[in-house]
């Protein structure tokens, strides 16, 4: 009896779901077929006539002669007439051809299952092993969280590269640009961190990178370790402008997705300046003025929208990195200078050190994390500043020091600076292959301070930090050892 009455129970609840599911459908569903038809093509855009449909709505456009549907977004309107850009070829359309209107924007599929699979810039598999399973959709462009909901960041995040770790350290839910002109490294320190990050998954965005080194990047500097807990979205230079824009669009809806899972997120891009490009391809082709350097203003009005959806939210946070590959080694170029105005740090790489074999090329006294005093303890802070002291040091002198005339004994800092040279660049540089983590970073780089011969561990709150203990200790301030038992003159009150 009471079987009988749990199965009712259990199949009105069934039909209630479906009920539910069956509103919403009509609710949302678009009844009425909205179409028009192309009457110009020129250049990258086609022009409809008699479509009704939204900015970023997705439509699309009948070819005949039995090829298939182009897909295209609407990305504009001029003189009544309806502005379409193709995410595909454009092969096929011709004056006349039917034009429908989806009623929906761009969206992405996204499942657990997109880990260790590659897609291309519109989130379709590229990699050949079929469609991705239990998938859910959501829109590839939305807002970014509400800022006065985003937590403050105080977790450290290990990268897995020393030179980054002991002094550009990144913070969970920071964003930080990697700066550097073409052949530098940035695609090789982009791999070294996805395999030895301490974050959980990695949505790595190729942005108009060259189809060779798609599966380079994948095999080799990736890996199958990698690879296993990795997200690749993809969209070669060959692409379409716009595919090219919903690529890095895609990819941060997928990162979005596992952060709303409550999962910690690494999101790296390669490169913003090829996304910037690409909506520069769309503004002019639509009639927007050029402005700084042929860029459109759309383009400065896209950047924050894409920067700022990353970061921390209510629900998890995603910690990103974004290349930005700048013209002419200039750092200051428009590009550039705009992105590193959104970010919470830059991490510059100079052409001079990789000529001379230093990898990874990071100037370390060109790059700024914001987020240091935040994610370090004062022991590890002042160490840092201590490290870059030296090293600014010989490189300010290092003229006179290479031409022989600077006289040993003359300055103690330049002394101690020339002796500590090599252990700092034995330090700095890293194999693609070689581990690392942010505590051994932390330590070493503690050492290298003591070759100034005057650092001393900082005092705070009355304690004086020990550089070998740790915060977990719980010895006084900051894993510190009290002040009066290092110095007994000085007397603390209890």
């Amino acid at each position: 009896m009471f079987s009988l009455m749990e199965s009712a129970l259990d199949a009105v609840g069934a039909s209630d779901d479906l009920l539910d599911e069956a509103h919403l459908a009509i609710r949302e569903a678009d009844l009425h077929r909205r179409t028009g038809r192309v009457i110009d093509l020129i250049g990258l855009i086609t022009e409809a006539t008699g479509l009704e449909a939204e900015v970023g709505e997705v439509c699309t456009i009948e070819t005949g002669r039995g090829r298939a549907s182009v897909p295209a977004e609407v990305v504009g309107f001029r003189q009544g007439r309806t502005l379409l850009m193709p995410l595909g070829d454009s092969v096929g359309i011709g004056p006349g051809a039917k034009v429908i209107a989806t009623g929906q924007p761009l969206k992405v599929d996204v499942s657990d299952a997109l880990l260790g699979r590659a897609l291309d810039g519109l989130g379709r598999p590229l990699d050949g092993k079929g469609p991705i399973e239990h998938a859910s959709w959501r829109p590839a462009e939305a807002a970014p969280p509400d800022p006065l909901s985003r937590p403050r960041i105080h977790e450290r995040v290990s990268l897995g590269v020393r030179s980054l770790d002991a002094f550009v350290p990144c913070g969970r839910g920071q964003r930080i640009g990697i700066f550097a002109g073409s052949g530098v490294g940035k695609s090789s320190l982009l791999g070294m961190i996805a395999r030895s990050t301490s974050e959980e998954i990695n949505v790595i965005c190729l942005v108009g990178e060259r189809g060779r080194e798609v599966l380079e990047f994948m095999q080799r500097d990736l890996g199958e370790e990698g690879l296993a807990r990795s997200v690749v979205v993809c969209a070669t230079s060959d692409q379409p402008a716009l595919v090219r824009l919903k690529a890095a669009f895609t990819a941060t809806a997928i990162a979005e997705y596992f952060r709303d899972q409550g999962r910690n997120v690494m999101l790296m891009m390669d490169s913003v300046t090829r996304f910037a490009m690409a909506q520069r391809e769309v503004g002019l082709a639509i009639g927007e003025p050029p402005a700084t350097r042929g860029y459109t203003p759309s383009v400065f009005a896209m950047l924050p929208k894409l920067l700022e959806r990353t970061g921390t939210s209510p629900k998890g946070a995603i910690t990103a990195l974004y290349t930005v590959l700048v013209d002419g080694d200039d750092m200051n170029e428009p590009i550039a200078d705009a992105v590193r105005g959104i970010l919470d740090g830059h991490i510059v790489l100079s052409r001079k050190l990789a000529h001379a074999g230093h990898y990874p090329a990071v100037d370390v006294l060109a790059s700024v994390s914001r987020l240091v005093g935040e994610i370090t303890t004062p022991d590890v802070r002042a160490a840092g500043n201590e490290v870059r002291k030296l090293m600014a040091t010989y490189k300010e002198k290092a003229d006179l020091i290479s031409i022989g005339a600077y006289q040993p004994g003359s300055d103690p800092l330049i002394d101690a600076a020339i002796e500590a040279r090599h252990p700092i660049d034995g330090f700095l540089k890293q194999l693609v292959t070689e581990p690392s983590s942010a505590e051994s970073a932390d330590a070493t780089l503690s050492q290298l301070a003591q070759l100034s011969g005057t650092w001393e561990p900082p005092v705070v709150d009355g304690y004086l930090v020990d550089p070998n203990a740790s915060i977990a200790a719980g010895n006084g301030a900051d894993g510190g050892m009290p002040l009066h038992n290092a110095i007994p003159p000085l007397h603390i009150p209890s």
